[in-house]
C-alpha cells in the first residue's frame, strides 16, 4: 500500500513525518478503544499516550513495521490490541511487580487477519473518515482565503454535510436566496468549482504520505471503504 511511504519516512522520527503519522490514525485507534474494546474516554486517552511514548517512540514501533505483514493499518490495530490486552493482564499483578520491573514485551509475530472483521472494517472507516476531515479542512481554509465562501456553502450543504451527518441536502432554491445568486445555474457552477476543489484537497492529503507516488489507488481505496459504510 501506498500508505508505507510515510511509514517509511515517519521510521527515524525526523522532519515532522512521525507526527504527520500519528495525527492521521491516533483518532481512529482512540475511536476503537472506546467503541470495541469498551473503555471510556479517559481510559482511552490515557492507554493510548501510553502506547505512542512506550511503544511508537521508546521502541520505535514504526521503524520496525514490515511492509510484508500486509496494511499498515491493520497491523497498527493489532499491535494497539495487543498492547491494551498485556496493559490489562499487567494490572491485574502491577502490585506484585517492581517498579523498575521489565515492560511486557510487544508480540511483533501477530499476523494482520487476527484482527476480527468487524473492529478492523470500523477502524478503517474511522481513518477513511479522518482522512476526508483534513481534506474537507483544507477545502473550507481555501475558501475562506479566497473570499469565496458561495463555494463552501455549497459544498458544504449540497454535498458534505449529506455525506458525512446524513441530512438532507440542501436546496438549490434556498441557497440561491440565501447567498444572493442570480439562478439556481449559479449555484450549480459553484458546486462544479467545490467538488474539483475538493478534489484537489483530498489527492493533496493522499500525496503527502505516498511520497510522490500516485495516489489513484488510495483514493479509490478512500471510497471504497466509504461505499462499504453507505457514506
Amino acid at each position: 500500500m501506498t500508505e508505507w511511504s510515510l511509514v517509511e519516512r515517519a521510521g527515524d522520527a525526523r522532519g515532522g513525518h512521525l507526527e504527520r503519522l500519528l495525527t492521521r490514525y491516533l483518532p481512529a485507534l482512540g475511536a476503537y478503544l472506546r467503541f470495541h474494546l469498551g473503555l471510556g474516554a479517559e481510559e482511552a486517552e490515557d492507554l493510548l499516550q501510553s502506547f505512542v511514548a512506550e511503544k511508537v517512540v521508546e521502541q520505535n514501533l514504526i521503524g520496525r513495521a514490515d511492509q510484508g505483514r500486509g496494511k499498515f493499518r491493520t497491523f497498527l490495530l493489532c499491535t494497539l490490541r495487543n498492547y491494551a490486552v498485556q496493559q490489562k493482564r499487567a494490572g491485574a499483578v502491577a502490585r506484585r511487580m517492581p517498579v523498575s520491573g521489565a515492560p511486557v514485551p510487544l508480540e511483533m509475530s501477530v499476523e494482520v487477519s487476527s484482527v476480527d472483521p468487524g473492529p478492523a472494517e470500523q477502524f478503517d472507516i474511522s481513518w477513511a473518515r479522518q482522512t476526508i476531515a483534513e481534506a474537507t479542512s483544507r477545502v473550507r481554509a481555501e475558501c475562506e482565503r479566497s473570499g469565496r465562501v458561495d463555494v463552501w456553502t455549497i459544498l458544504n450543504e449540497r454535498v458534505i454535510r449529506p455525506a458525512l451527518e446524513g441530512v438532507e441536502p440542501a436546496g438549490y432554491g434556498e441557497l440561491v436566496g440565501r447567498l444572493g445568486l442570480a439562478t439556481p445555474m449559479q449555484a450549480c457552477n459553484l458546486l462544479t468549482t467545490g467538488k474539483r476543489m475538493f478534489a484537489r484537497c483530498l489527492r493533496e492529503v493522499v500525496a503527502d504520505y505516498t511520497s510522490g507516488e500516485d495516489p489513484d489507488a488510495e483514493i479509490a481505496e478512500l471510497r471504497a471503504i466509504l461505499a462499504s459504510a453507505g457514506i
